[in-house]
């Protein structure tokens, strides 16, 4: 299926309220809430069955969203971001303000990053401009899903808003630990997934 300008303003408009969507992305169907509203969040680990100490992503539906919202970003790291993203990448950050800390889990220092590729079919949801708490709309330890069918019928049916993208590519994101990288360009992979070491090596070096 193809999403319309009107469902990204529906997402929006259930992120601001404090609902949880599943939602198409460029890897695998999603749940996303607002990332400042602990009630929320509350919710989205709970439709999961996800122990809330375990950290998600915050994703920016566009790149330039995430850059002004994380002024502190060092060059090179904001160059890596850059180069990196919008694609099938969750991106493990310096978090030195504990921006989004409900994100965060244990460790308020760590700040996961997703901008996904929105091209094709998912292309309106480059318009939502608010951040989304982000964590793969399965149960916890599940599968992932690949189709909204595929999205457990107790997470679909708790859920405040349902968009169907289609069939989505179905592996879960690429993790790479940016953390050191700014000050000493080391970086790990801690999640091979779409994007490969070898093309993370041609960026990162």
């Amino acid at each position: 299926m193809t999403l319309v300008p009107a469902d990204a303003a529906r997402l929006e408009q259930c992120l601001a309220q404090g609902g949880v969507a599943v939602f198409p992305a460029d890897t695998v169907y999603g749940l996303a809430c607002d990332p400042l509203q602990p009630a929320a969040v509350e919710r989205l680990y709970a439709l999961k069955g996800r122990p809330p100490q375990r950290p998600a992503a915050v994703m920016f539906f566009a790149l330039e969203d995430a850059v002004r919202e994380l002024p502190e970003l060092t060059a090179k790291e904001c160059a890596a971001v850059e180069a990196l993203l919008p694609g099938p990448l969750t991106v493990l950050l310096p978090n030195p303000r504990r921006r989004f800390p409900l994100a965060c889990g244990p460790d308020p220092t760590t700040l996961g990053l997703r901008v996904p590729l929105l091209d094709g079919p998912l292309s309106p949801l480059r318009d939502v401009r608010r951040p989304a708490l982000q964590s793969s709309a399965n149960l916890s330890g599940a599968p992932d899903a690949r189709h909204l069918a595929d999205v457990p019928e107790t997470v679909r049916q708790g859920a405040d808003l349902v968009l169907d993208g289609g069939e989505l590519p179905g592996t879960a994101s690429t993790v790479v630990d940016l953390r050191d990288y700014g000050r000493s360009g080391e970086w790990r992979v801690l999640r091979e997934g779409p994007v490969t070491r070898a093309e993370l090596e041609r960026v990162l070096g």
